[in-house]
């Protein structure tokens, strides 16, 4: 039985996280059991001021998540009391530590201006009410592609910042001009009467690596 105001929690934390948020208790659990279903890991809060206690971003010291556990999904109901999906959305999206998460808002009416708002605001997708099986897949399928992309462009922009660190040392060690020595040397020999091979000019610059999609 669901205690009020309960932080409910299921699935290995080795799964891909989802936060949900809704008000009512039957479309909380609904939305549970299609997560479960399509093997995510689920936390069901009923209201956006819940959410925003175990994201940690409602002023407190500390949140409500444990051993900072990683959400990598929120699905937020739109018309709820006290704070609104919309008004959640906002405060996610202007967190520098969770606005890079995709935000999905659900509602049994379909407005065409609330639409509007929340996909302005960054919601990544606005869906009506019931939320059906296939909806709840192809998120997840989305998220899960989305950060592996997110992945690879990390480790490409590594690589590049490693490949232009190798060019500025490779340029500033080829740059390097001794200071120029008299015309005889200790032993006597006249370096201007002298015959030296000549030496091709050269660049020490070499082209950068470019990421590639």
């Amino acid at each position: 039985m669901e205690v009020a105001g309960e932080v409910l929690q299921s699935g290995s934390s080795q799964e891909f996280h989802v936060l949900a948020v809704d008000d009512s208790y039957v479309d909380r659990k609904v939305i549970e059991k299609l997560l479960k279903i399509s093997s995510c890991k689920v936390t069901a809060v009923e209201s956006g001021a819940r959410a925003l206690q175990f994201l940690g971003l409602d002023g407190g010291k500390g949140s409500l998540g444990f051993n900072g556990l990683k959400v990598n999904l929120i699905m937020t109901d739109y018309s709820m009391p006290g704070m609104t999906g919309y008004e959640l959305l906002k405060k996610i999206k202007r967190s520098s530590a969770f606005s890079e998460i995709p935000v999905v808002i659900m509602s049994s009416e379909n407005i065409l201006t609330r639409i509007d708002s929340c996909l302005e605001e960054g919601a990544e997708e606005f869906l009506v009410k019931p939320v059906k099986l296939s909806d709840v897949k192809r998120l997840t399928k989305d998220s899960v592609t989305r950060g592996e992309t997110k992945e690879k462009d990390g480790r490409r922009v590594d690589k590049r910042k490693l490949e232009d660190d190798n060019n500025t040392s490779s340029s500033s060690s080829s740059s390097f001009t001794p200071s120029s020595p008299s015309n005889t040397t200790p032993f006597g020999c006249d370096l201007a009467t002298s015959e030296l091979p000549s030496l091709a000019p050269h660049s020490s610059k070499r082209p950068k690596w470019h990421a590639r999609d």
